[in-house]
């Protein structure tokens, strides 16, 4: 029987007998009352049997429900491993199909290995028999030609990098083309709108280092007795002091800006006191010094604020302002410098690009040109150290440090700057160059073009910013006169310094004469 059952029956039982024993115990307790206790004796008994039957009919509904039960579990299960024999009947039966076709593709495969070794072997005899027959023809050209199979093989080899280079010299035109009126059009559009936004004066200032002096017996009291008041006023102003016969004039040399101005207003100060002796002097210095200080401050706040930007380091604010003091080419470079800020900034709009940005490393390129005399390399190395020690980004720093290649440029802030100093630079009026640097220009240029073969002659045109050069028709052909260009503006790239750009033109004519009798 089941478990179940079997429990179920014996709580019922239990419960039958725990029932007749009370039944029993009150019956002996009143045993006045025998004829009730048999009554409910019988009552008692009949109702048990009536709870017996009852429990064992839900035993047997438990025993069925719980057969058909696991009946039809049993059944999901066949149907289940049946439908997984069929699955793997037809894999097995795929298997062996994929199995006879990769013996068939083996078997093509092998007969494809023997058809091609049969063609290899073919193929290296027609080598073998071409390969003779070209040394028989070799030796034959040799023998009819007169030349040894290394020099035609040279010969060949020759004319085939000649023909090389005519065809690439002739893809260089068309792509330079190409390039160039695309990249003309665009850049013409860019630097025009940058240059309309901004209108530069074209006024040259030259800064002076000499002082005046009413009064030529001011320099007898400026040298003191035995030199004492000059040589104080050099070691303390760290300049030199020329106090010759020129009438009422007294001047300060000095490769510092900074400081042949503050030896200028220190004399100044000491020549209205009337009081010069080694205590003024070192006094009024101090002065001086203090006071030129804060002007440079001011003067690199207020460019900060013209062109928009701030954050700029106070040391580098100094720098700034004292680029008043400097010029090249008779430009004042504290100018130059707003300019350059304002055009990079213009065209960095243009191109949709970080204008404040443009505007900061345009206003900071020439800094190093106030540092330059205290320290090693050029002005765009010394100030780029500079910006970078007081903080500035990595990206204005490489600006400040390639504006005349003295790194590559690798971003376009860094070409917007040296196109901003070159536009600066080469407005009209912006410079001016002695006649004795301009005359010696123009014959290096001169000189460097002429050192190349087949140039015939050459004139430097434009203020030595566009270089014509004629050539021989017989030595230069017409290809060969654009890598000419690209090898004369590469040479004096590297042997020159000189402001803005220089054109090389190439010319060559062909001249047919014909003479009528």
């Amino acid at each position: 029987m089941n478990p179940i059952v079997m429990a179920v029956v014996g709580v019922i039982v239990g419960a039958i007998v725990a029932y007749l024993a009370v039944s029993m115990k009150n019956a002996a307790a009143q045993k006045s009352k025998e004829g009730a206790a048999q009554d409910i004796l019988k009552k008692a008994q009949a109702d048990a049997e009536d709870v017996k039957k009852k429990a064992e009919d839900r035993a047997k509904q438990i025993v069925r429900d719980e057969r058909n039960r696991l009946e039809e579990e049993m059944e999901k299960k066949k149907k289940h491993l049946s439908d997984f024999e069929r699955g793997l009947t037809k894999k097995e039966v795929a298997l062996e199909q994929k199995t006879e076709q990769i013996q068939k593709d083996t078997e093509r495969v092998k007969a494809k290995e023997t058809e091609i070794e049969t063609r290899v072997q073919k193929l290296d005899a027609e080598i073998k028999k071409n390969i003779e027959i070209q040394d028989d023809l070799a030796n034959k050209l040799t023998q009819v030609a007169g030349l040894t199979k290394e020099q035609a093989k040279n010969e060949l080899i020759a004319q085939v990098e000649e023909e090389a280079r005519l065809d690439a010299a002739k893809k260089v035109k068309r792509i330079e083309e190409e390039a160039n009126e695309e990249a003309e059009k665009r850049s013409k559009r860019i630097v025009g709108i940058a240059i309309q936004r901004f209108a530069g004066e074209y006024v040259a200032e030259q800064t002076i280092s000499s002082v005046e002096i009413a009064d030529d017996g001011v320099k007898g009291r400026l040298i003191g007795r035995e030199g004492r008041n000059i040589r104080a006023f050099e070691q303390i102003c760290g300049v030199d002091l020329i106090i010759d016969d020129t009438p009422g004039v007294v001047t300060i040399s000095s490769f510092n800006v900074v400081r042949k101005e503050i030896s200028r207003m220190t004399i100044e100060r000491l020549i209205a006191d009337g009081r010069i002796h080694p205590a003024k002097i070192e006094e009024f210095y101090e002065k001086c010094k203090h006071e030129f200080e804060s002007r440079l401050r001011e003067l690199g706040e207020k460019a900060q604020m013209e062109i928009g930007v701030h954050g700029i380091h106070p040391e580098i604010l100094k720098l700034i302002g004292a680029l008043n003091w400097r010029t090249s080419y008779t430009q004042n470079q504290y100018q130059h410098a707003l300019e350059t800020a304002f055009l990079a900034g213009n065209m960095a709009a243009e191109l949709g690009l970080n204008v404040k940005q443009a505007r900061r490393a345009g206003l900071m390129h020439d800094i190093g040109k106030v540092l330059d005399a205290s320290a090693e390399g050029s002005h765009a190395v010394i100030g780029a150290d500079f910006a970078k020690k007081y903080g500035e980004s990595p990206d204005i720093v490489h600006a400040i440090r390639a504006h005349h290649d003295d790194e590559k440029p690798e971003s376009v802030l860094a070409h917007l700057v040296a196109a901003g100093d070159a536009l600066s630079g080469a407005r009209p009026g912006a410079r001016k160059a002695l006649k004795e640097s301009y005359v010696s220009r123009l014959s290096d240029i001169e000189k460097i073009v002429n050192g190349f073969e087949g140039v015939q002659r050459s004139y430097a045109i434009s203020a030595g910013r566009e270089i014509r050069v004629m050539v021989e028709n017989e030595k230069v052909s017409d290809e060969q006169t654009i890598m000419l260009s690209r090898d004369i503006a590469r040479k004096i790239e590297q042997e020159m310094s000189y402001p803005g750009t220089i054109k090389v033109s190439v010319i060559r004519e062909t001249r047919a004469v014909g003479i009528a009798k």
